[in-house]
């Protein structure tokens, strides 16, 4: 029975012992494993933030317009008699372009003249003789007064007759002919556009906040998208007193010098201005800058502490493979810090605060990246970092 109870006993410790052995084992590999788990380095890429010296500026959109156009026509209805120029020439102040047929309006004009000049060789014979008393003064008086009306009426002819030309108001560059010899003409149908283009006006508005950068007198760069090489100098001659309640912009107007014709009225131009003297920024690509709405942000990469093995880390663009960059021995974390962002320039942006020269800055995977996470620095493919990109066709 003792023996038994030995047995037993003995038997009973042995699987006790065996499942205290296996929840030990099993707890060691589930800690292995869960260490295993742990997050990898993250591969991004770098940039280090210099300082550049940027032009403070105005920018604006606009549209340019002539000095003087104008789509001419004429205030009468008639046929079309003659056609004093073609489309596309440059006319001069007061040229002949249109004639209407005319003819019995001149001839009912002759006739007015001709009853002018009878009135007043009536009234002055009748005025020689209201001096020796052989007519009386009602009579000189009905003289003068049906002087005045046939002058009157045939000043009245002779304008209508000069509304039968059409004459250029202004010298300028003729668009497209759009009448024909012999067809009838309403009042008011367009015959052609006549467009001063040079100079020409731009257009634009400007924030109230930037009334204080710009005024009368400045120079403006405007580039427009069908000469993409080129920049086009003017200077501001006219800023609008009111601001517009809606937008709260303030219209201004420049003069673009046009001397070979290039620019038309109707061209879209975006507008610079600059706005006092160059100051220097620290920039960086605009992809480095996580934007959101507590605030800016960007990763700052920074060598851990010695402990543990090192982090490998990829030749930068064009650096020679087998080299390493400084400070490549060690693990490098991610720090996130928050920046202010000012003005851009095509692919940079300015940082104000959070970022110093020098700084190295991860320009792109920050979407993978926590504050503290370790890192891996792969450079051999950067985002763009162009203050003025073109763009172009592949």
């Amino acid at each position: 029975m003792i023996r038994r109870m030995i047995l037993m006993l003995v038997v009973v410790g042995v699987v006790l012992g065996g499942y205290f052995a296996f929840q030990q084992f099993s707890a060691k590999k589930v800690r292995g494993f869960m260490a295993s788990m742990a997050n990898p380095p993250q591969t991004v890429s770098t940039v280090t933030a210099t300082t550049q010296t940027w032009q403070p500026a105005v920018e604006a959109v606009g549209s340019l317009r002539a000095v003087n156009g104008a789509t001419l026509s004429l205030e009468v209805a008639g046929v079309v008699d003659q056609i004093g120029f073609k489309s596309g020439e440059d006319v001069q102040q007061g040229q002949v372009l249109l004639q209407l047929r005319a003819a019995d309006d001149v001839a009912k004009l002759a006739a007015l003249d001709a009853s002018a000049a009878l009135a007043k060789i009536n009234y002055d014979r009748d005025l020689r003789q209201l001096h020796s008393q052989a007519v009386s003064q009602a009579v000189v008086d009905s003289d003068s007064y049906n002087l005045k009306n046939a002058l009157a009426q045939a000043d009245e002819q002779r304008a209508v007759v000069a509304k039968k030309t059409l004459r250029a108001p202004f010298a300028g560059h003729l668009g497209i002919r759009a009448v024909d010899l012999g067809q009838y003409l309403n009042s008011g149908t367009a015959v052609v556009t006549l467009q001063a283009l040079d100079p020409l006006f731009v257009d634009f508005s400007v924030p109230q906040q930037a009334l204080s950068q710009v005024a009368v007198g400045q120079t403006i760069a405007a580039k427009i998208d069908t000469f993409p090489d080129q920049t086009f100098k003017g200077t501001i001659i006219a800023v609008n007193p009111t601001v517009d309640t809606d937008s709260r912009n303030v219209q201004m107007r420049a003069s673009l010098p046009n001397p070979d014709h290039r620019l038309l009225p109707g061209m879209f131009a975006t507008i610079d201005i600059a706005a006092g003297a160059p100051a220097p920024h620290i920039t960086l690509p605009q992809t480095a800058i996580t934007y959101n709405p507590y605030g800016s942000t960007v990763y700052l990469v920074e060598q851990a502490p010695a402990a543990g093995q090192p982090v490998a880390v990829q030749p930068q663009a064009g650096q020679a493979q087998g080299s390493e960059p400084p400070n490549a021995q060690g693990h490098y974390i991610a720090r996130q810090a928050f920046v202010t962002t000012g003005a851009t320039r095509g692919d940079q942006v300015a940082v104000l605060t959070g970022v110093k020269a020098g700084d190295v800055v991860v320009s792109a995977g920050q979407i993978k990246l926590h504050n503290g996470a370790t890192v891996v620095i792969n450079n051999t493919v950067q985002p763009t970092d162009n203050p003025a990109p073109v763009p172009v066709d592949h």
